[in-house]
């Protein structure tokens, strides 16, 4: 079978021909029909000390499973994050980390919808959000953030303020029901909002925060770090909430999988709409890492086998 790995930090990635791996007590051999391609992978691949594997949201068909799983059989298709090597044309995904694709949903939905759309849903939820408030996104055009700001308006937002790095990911934001979308280089972000999604972290913290009402709440998830300066906290009297997925996955899974639910009834109610911006070939995995390095993606990106 096939699968992509790179040498040297910052790559290139190539492809590599390599046994097919053996499912081990509580994992799936899944046949990936589609790959989400994470910010957060890409990251590592420029960033890490030595190469890592590059896993990530894969959506496919069980082969084989490992002892001790009951939940799934040959034939199922499932959705979940991949911590080995998923950039394959086979891989291995834990029993705990997988989840059933609806038969009128495809392995493409499922990776723009489901680990995505978790985030996003579990940010907004610990913005505490109010009907009739209003909500400010960052990286509003990316593969989590234009799921936030669909879910912000489904959750009672009367105003949603999108914040993109390029002016011309505008209409695309707006399309998804953002009523005003700002740059980051504007001077002013929209006007006061009464929570903010952060999903860049480092020097847009400040004006983030600097865009909330008093008492104003911002959610942040990103892997990008930066400093809040404590007056700017005590002046509004706002505060700073830090969510991490993996946290809620370990430690409470029947919220993640009611968020789950949640999702999957919007999309097949129509509420909730992934957007992919592009697919790729495996053996193309450097030109969509290189959409996500230059923000120059408009919602998901995605590798297909």
């Amino acid at each position: 079978m096939r699968r992509v790995r790179y040498d040297r930090p910052g790559g290139p990635l190539f492809l590599e021909e390599t046994p097919v791996p053996e499912p081990g007590p509580g994992e799936l051999l899944v046949r990936v029909e589609a790959i989400g391609v994470t910010l957060p992978v890409v990251r590592k691949v420029t960033e890490a000390a030595e190469p890592i594997e590059l896993g990530g949201e894969i959506a496919g068909e069980v082969v084989a499973v490992g002892a001790g799983v009951t939940r799934w059989a040959p034939g199922d298709r499932v959705t979940g994050l991949c911590f080995g090597h998923g950039y394959a044309d086979l891989a291995l995904l834990q029993d705990a980390m997988a989840s059933p694709v609806p038969d009128a949903a495809s392995a493409v939905d499922a990776v723009a919808l489901v680990r995505s759309g978790l985030v996003a849903l579990g940010a907004l939820d610990a913005a505490r959000p109010e009907p009739g408030e209003s909500a400010l996104v960052t990286a509003a055009a990316s593969g989590v953030g234009h799921l936030a700001v669909q879910l912000a308006r489904i959750r009672g937002a009367a105003r949603v303020v999108g914040a993109v790095s390029d002016p011309a990911k505008a209409a695309f934001v707006r399309a998804l029901g953002a009523d005003e979308v700002v740059g980051y280089e504007d001077g002013s972000w929209g006007g006061p909002a009464d929570y903010a999604l952060d999903a860049v972290g480092g020097e847009l913290l400040t004006p983030a925060l600097a865009a909330l009402a008093p008492g104003g709440r911002l959610v942040a998830y990103s892997s990008g770090g930066g400093t809040i300066q404590a007056y700017d906290l005590l002046v509004g009297a706002k505060s700073v909430i830090g969510f991490q997925m993996a946290r809620i996955a370990r430690g409470r899974p029947e919220l993640y999988e009611r968020w789950r639910q949640e999702l999957w009834r919007l999309f097949a109610e129509g509420a909730l709409r992934p957007a992919v911006h592009a697919e790729f070939a495996l053996a193309d995995a450097g030109k969509a890492h290189q959409v996500i390095e230059t923000r120059a993606n408009l919602g998901k990106v995605v590798l297909i086998p």
